[in-house]
């Protein structure tokens, strides 16, 4: 800053350095102002350029998480329902085993067999409804035509899961349908068992399936919520104003306004003491 000569008066230099102090206080003053009105520490990218474009990288990847996170929370739901109605099916077979075991005992006659028979039929309609009812946005879940889907569970273009129920779990194609079983006799009977048995264990191969990969998504979906929220935490702190220190900062530079004024009045009457030299 150069120094005053109040000797010479055509240039205050005085007055111009405090002039100076004034606006650089006023424009400091205003930033800060700004940042306590928006909330913001970076209003412009001239204010920290780097700070910008970091904040813009996160901002990028945060949203983008939390799209992810929605898309696994989608992922889960979808899976829960397909999970629920292999469940009713487990149980449906589970009753149409207990159903031919009945059967597969010579104590039963004619009659009664005719009534297992017609269970069967129904249990295995009962089946098939489920497997027409069991769908996601259109799309059945259980017949065998979900094949391969993928799933945007991150927010890179290469965080996809691949997931698919290639298995019909309809009473056909677990071979429980009306013409796979028959319970007319004892031996007819056992053949039956082993069919219902055959698809139980279909059944429960397509629920583990379904339930390790419940267990993956879960991770990620954990991991995503960590990244997401120390990654929201880092946006904050650059991008972000802190109140405490802003107010402090406008605090400081209000009195430094006012001091700058109050020199800047004073400097520019100072050149007036000049004038007593050329009195008589």
């Amino acid at each position: 800053m150069a120094g005053a000569d109040l000797s010479r008066i055509n240039t205050n230099v005085a007055a111009l350095n405090a002039l100076k102090s004034l606006r650089d206080n006023n424009n400091s003053l205003t930033m800060h102002q700004l940042r306590l009105a928006t909330g913001r520490r970076i209003n412009s990218a001239g204010e920290d350029p780097a700070g910008m474009v970091f904040a813009k990288r996160l901002e990028s990847r945060t949203r983008g998480l939390a799209v992810a996170r929605d898309n696994i929370g989608d992922v889960n739901n979808l899976m829960s329902n397909a999970e629920g109605g292999l469940q009713n099916i487990s149980e449906i077979l589970l009753t149409m085993k207990e159903k031919v075991l009945q059967a597969a005992n010579d104590t039963l006659g004619t009659e009664e067999r005719s009534a297992v028979e017609s269970q069967l039929d129904e249990l295995a309609a009962e089946i098939d409804d489920i497997v027409s009812s069991t769908e996601w946005g259109g799309s059945a879940l259980l017949d065998g035509t979900f094949i391969t889907k993928q799933f945007q569970v991150g927010e890179g273009a290469s965080d996809t899961l691949a997931f698919g129920i290639t298995q019909d779990h309809d009473a056909a194609g677990l071979a429980v349908a009306d013409a796979n079983l028959d319970v007319t006799t004892s031996a007819a009977s056992t053949t039956s068992l082993g069919l219902i048995n055959t698809a139980i264990t279909t059944v429960n191969t397509s629920l583990g399936t379904i339930g390790s990969t419940q267990l993956r998504i879960g991770i990620k979906e954990a991991n995503i919520s960590t990244s997401l929220n120390n990654e929201l935490a880092a946006h904050n702190r650059v991008y972000n104003a802190d109140f405490a220190a802003e107010q402090v900062e406008v605090v400081k530079l209000q009195l430094l306004q006012q001091s700058s004024t109050a020199m800047l009045a004073q400097a520019n009457v100072a050149p007036q003491s000049v004038l007593q030299l050329l009195g008589g």
